[in-house]
């Protein structure tokens, strides 16, 4: 008996491993019910854990928008103080290997791209437009610094984790606002660029011309973009083209004329007062202007087609806010004074900034521009004398200063044709120099700030009735060094690219001729003084006889 007992024991040991190996052979391993979740946050990126001995550490941020696979494990920490998630990186987890486990804040993880921005308020740090939605240029209101906004989505998410667009919920104010004008806190938003806001604040003309004042204005530095369709033109030597000299049977002739003397662009009219074209928007916003249209669309088309073949850059000039044909369609948005008879729209008319934009933004589409020029970005001349009787009702919806209501068009435009692929210029009055906001709105400095490049308007017959015209070279150096100056005054100033004259002088007489050594004085003193983004000589009617006469403007080294 005892030698049987080692033998059962033996037999009993190979008995347990048997049924111990037919157990576990056929025991199911439970499945990890993965999914795939994106990274959600209410700022730019989540953190990422790593566990060790039964502790997390911070192992990696990961941009909002990113892709993971999620285990559906959570682990509450702190007597459930916080739920974290165990999900896999794909992108860490070398080839072969067993995907490695971290841990991040249950949180942070959505199932849904539209969930991945978290944020739900935010303030607004300069003065910003209300779209109607993401697509397009329609307005439906205006939001001013320091508002808060209640964020209920987004459009645009980009690789770092920014938006280009908030959706908000505001009463009165639902749309859509660009991200880049806004704040996390209201002190933030609150809160003025001082480095510049002090060079310009309280600035003022010896007596008040009603176009505000410049410490109302916004002074963050706004980056210049390189868009994708090329660059912005740095030094022009332009030409300016009407809508008659770009019909099809005259704008070969200034094509040739534009490439034999030197010339590397041109200015061609989109709208001055008439349309250039039968354009299909302007169809259905101001029937009149339609109506009086130069040229078909197939014609005016094959023009610009020509300019860009010859290697030109092509800008199309857009005259805004001076405009009968639209006003004729819409009293409703124009300066209703005693002082003035005519009908000008107001440039705090948001439906006339629509119309005009989305002009642009057609022009941009149909034709190819290369940039968009808007002239008469401004209240009439005698706005001074309209605000001075206080009875001129100028349409002021928003409650802005004019000085406001020209730099928040600036924003506007330049947002949408930047989207568009297209750059932007703002014509100006050469007084706008100044230091001080102008009675019709313009003030140099919060322009240029803006825009991507500023054309002044310094006509040698314009500075009063001192003879300036017989020393084109001496008026435009000193006019230029203020300029300068003002370009000086900002940290993001627009290529200064300035309308010369291109006619005999003076305007009201004629007598003084002007051809290639007048047009070449004004051009050099240009670079001299320190403007070197080129110029336009202005001739009303584009006379070709007269682009003849000084075509050596274009053609000489400065």
């Amino acid at each position: 008996m005892k030698k049987l007992l080692p033998a059962i024991f033996s037999l009993l040991l190979i008995i347990a491993f048997i049924i111990y190996l037919f157990t576990n052979s056929h025991k199911e391993e439970v499945p990890i019910e993965r999914s795939s979740v994106y990274v959600a946050s209410d700022s730019l990126e989540a953190m990422v854990y790593r566990e060790e001995d039964s502790m997390l550490y911070e192992y990696v941020t990961l941009v909002r928008g990113t892709p993971v696979i999620s285990r559906n494990i959570e682990v509450e920490i702190n007597d459930g103080e916080a739920v974290f998630t165990q999900i896999e990186l794909e992108e860490i987890t070398e080839e072969g290997e067993a995907p490695t486990v971290f841990y991040i804040d249950s949180s942070n993880l959505t199932g849904s791209l539209d969930n991945v921005v978290m944020e739900t308020a935010k303030y607004v740090r300069t003065p910003v437009t209300v779209y109607q939605n993401s697509q397009d240029a329609q307005i439906s209101g205006f939001l001013k610094k320091g508002t808060e906004l209640s964020i209920c989505g987004y459009e645009g998410l980009q690789e770092d984790g920014t938006v280009e667009m908030y959706r908000i919920d505001n009463p009165g104010n639902e749309g859509y606002v660009y991200a880049k004008y806004l704040a996390d806190t209201q002190e933030e938003a609150d809160a003025i660029y001082s480095q510049i806001a002090d060079i310009h604040a309280g600035r003022e003309y010896s007596f008040e011309l009603y176009g505000g004042m410049p410490d109302s204005l916004d002074w963050y530095p706004v980056s210049k973009p390189e868009l994708s369709t090329g660059p912005l033109l740095q030094n022009a030597r332009a030409m300016y083209i009407t809508a008659y000299a770009a019909a099809p049977d005259s704008i070969d002739t200034y094509i040739d004329l534009a490439l034999s003397s030197g010339a590397n662009a041109m200015v061609v009219d989109i709208k001055d007062g008439a349309l250039a074209y039968e354009s299909e928007l302007a169809k259905d916003l101001s029937p009149t202007s339609y109506q009086y249209s130069f040229l078909t669309e197939e014609q005016y088309r094959s023009s610009i087609q020509k300019i860009k073949d010859a290697g030109l850059y092509v800008i199309g000039r857009i005259v805004a806010f001076n405009d009968n044909l639209y006003a004729a369609d819409h009293p409703e948005e124009c300066i209703d004074s005693d002082v003035e008879a005519f009908l000008w729209p107001s440039a705090y008319s948001r439906d006339c900034w629509y119309y005009n934009v989305a002009l642009a933004e057609e022009a941009v589409e149909k034709f190819g521009f290369d940039e968009i020029q808007f002239d008469y970005v401004r209240f009439p001349e005698s706005a001074f004398y309209m605000s001075d009787t206080g009875l001129t009702d100028f349409k002021n919806t928003y409650d802005e200063e004019k000085g406001e209501a020209i730099q928040n068009f600036c924003f506007y435009a330049a947002d949408r044709l930047h989207k568009k692929g297209a750059y932007l210029s703002i014509d100006v009055f050469g007084e706008c120099v100044g230091a001080y906001v102008t009675a019709y709105g313009q003030y140099w400095p919060a322009i240029s700030n803006v825009v991507d490049a500023i054309s002044g308007m310094p006509y040698t017959d314009h500075f009063g009735d001192t003879d300036t015209w017989t020393y084109p070279y001496t008026t435009i150096y000193e006019w230029a060094g203020v300029a300068a100056v003002r370009q000086s005054e900002i940290r993001t100033p627009a290529v200064a690219r300035t309308w010369i004259t291109g006619y005999n002088t003076p305007y009201w007489d004629g007598s003084v001729i002007y051809g290639n050594t007048e047009l070449i004085d004004q051009a050099q003193a240009l670079y001299d003084a320190g403007l070197t983004g080129g110029f336009i000589p202005w001739n009303a009617i584009s006379d070709l006889d007269k682009y003849y006469e000084y075509s050596g403007v274009w053609a000489d080294q400065y």
